[in-house]
């Protein structure tokens, strides 16, 4: 933690799923409503997105990094990494997730996050990172911000219905450190 960013930024653990999965439920819920439906985000529960995150959790190459504020010692931010998902060179890692509470969005958080896991993705080999973001997303323009390039479009199947998304691509991971 420096003087620059009160936020500790560290590992993610089990210990630390129930509050992952708040961040997660919480923050779709104030940035997707009225893009995702209604029913879908207040039937998403801590608990189900606790276990989704477990299981995620134990696989190979798969990073958890959390956001903590100091003064209250809860998380509130995190970011979700490893290898590339799909027929991608090895040496390309993904973003899975990556999530601020909305009240600590704009001050730092999110870029430490990415920096980051940046950071870990290049001791393990990585030259590239990117992010699959929905097309709606209110949040796009971070990724932008921090010199990603919209790549490639796909869509994603939620709630029985297809969403348009957007790779994000970072194509040398040194453009992120020490942000």
């Amino acid at each position: 933690m420096s003087d620059d960013n009160p936020f500790e930024i560290r590992p993610g653990t089990g210990d630390d799923l129930f509050e992952i999965a708040g961040v997660l439920v919480d923050t779709w819920r104030s940035a997707f409503r009225g893009l995702l439906a209604g029913d879908f985000l207040d039937g998403m529960s801590r608990e189900d997105q606790a276990v989704r995150h477990a299981r995620r959790m134990g696989a190979p190459g798969v990073n958890y990094l959390v956001a903590v504020e100091p003064s209250e010692g809860g998380i509130v931010g995190f970011a979700n990494f490893g290898p590339g998902r799909g027929t991608v060179p090895a040496d390309l890692n993904e973003i899975y997730a990556l999530y601020v509470r909305a009240e600590y969005q704009g001050v730092g958080i999110g870029t430490a996050l990415v920096s980051t896991a940046a950071g870990h993705c290049a001791q393990q080999g990585a030259k590239s990172l990117f992010a699959w973001v929905l097309s709606g997303n209110p949040s796009r323009k971070f990724y932008e911000r921090l010199g990603a390039k919209a790549v490639e479009t796909s869509s994603i199947w939620l709630d029985n219905r297809h969403y348009d998304q957007v790779a994000y691509l970072w194509d040398d991971i040194t453009t992120l450190l020490n942000r």
